[in-house]
């Protein structure tokens, strides 16, 4: 599963990353094998994405989330 996959309040470990050609920026504010990310928020338009790593909210380009692969921690929670 990638970071692009997530649905609203799921959480996952980072796993690895599908292309090496990430932004310096993401690797900088805390996007790193084995850090926690949970998706806070979807753009009106599905892109970008807002997610929490580490207690940072980042924005990324939904191409961008697809490059990260993830371990699921838990379900979103139930409505």
């Amino acid at each position: 599963m990638t970071v692009a996959e997530l649905k609203l309040g799921q959480k996952g470990i980072i796993k690895d990353f599908t292309s090496y050609l990430l932004p310096i920026k993401l690797l900088e504010l805390g996007c790193l094998p084995g850090n926690e990310v949970e998706l806070v928020q979807v753009a009106p338009l599905k892109d970008p994405i807002y997610i929490n790593v580490n207690g940072s909210h980042i924005a990324i380009r939904r191409s961008m989330a697809t490059k990260i692969e993830l371990d699921i921690v838990e379900d979103p929670p139930v409505l």
